[in-house]
């Protein structure tokens, strides 16, 4: 049974997806054995909540400095002992050596077809803004690896959708989220508990 802790800043659609994914059989050999939050209005705990699934905020602002809070950010994960960890729109850095202790297994779902609209400033709302002001036709999501740089780690799955007349960032962000996170994100943990990647 592969362990996920699951870390989020915001609302936790990708996770309900992920929770939903495993409610219906549709990812097998995987449990959410926790949700960490840098966030602690963020409505994604009270989802891990609802699921009985450990809620735990670890916040940035209750530490003296940020190396303080990665380091208790760390000790935290460690409680958990997670297999794998998924960054589902969770804004926070990863620190260097926490991606070191679980090289190739954090992941990341990013909002764009990778490499366009993605790396430093370019997260939530700001990534379909860009896509919509150079006027590409198609974006899309990508479940990538987390390496020590920005969106930078190994593809592991990328889906289109396309870009209609008329949309607006919140328009085009749903369908994004609609057509291909909520569908990639699943699909990623199912291959990676399933042994197939």
């Amino acid at each position: 049974m592969l362990r996920i802790g699951v870390m989020v800043s915001g609302g936790g659609t990708n996770l309900q997806a992920v929770l939903d994914g495993i409610d219906n059989g549709s990812i097998t050999n995987a449990e959410v054995s926790v949700v960490i939050s840098n966030n602690p209005g963020a409505y994604a705990l009270e989802r891990a909540k609802q699921h009985g699934i450990e809620a735990v905020c670890v916040s940035p602002k209750s530490f003296p400095d940020r190396e303080a809070f990665n380091e208790a950010f760390l000790e935290k994960v460690n409680e958990y002992r997670p297999d794998l960890i998924v960054l589902a729109g969770f804004l926070v850095t990863i620190p260097p050596k926490m991606i070191k202790e679980y090289r190739n297994r954090i992941i990341n779902i990013h909002p764009s077809l990778i490499p366009s609209f993605c790396g430093v400033g370019y997260y939530g709302l700001k990534v379909h803004e860009a896509a919509l002001k150079r006027g590409v036709k198609v974006t899309g999501a990508t479940v990538h690896y987390v390496d020590e740089g920005v969106d930078s780690g190994p593809i592991i799955l990328q889906k289109a959708v396309e870009v209609l007349p008329g949309d607006t960032p919140e328009v085009l962000q749903r369908r994004v989220m609609e057509q291909a996170e909520w569908k990639l994100l699943p699909e990623a943990i199912r291959m990676i508990a399933d042994g197939l990647i």
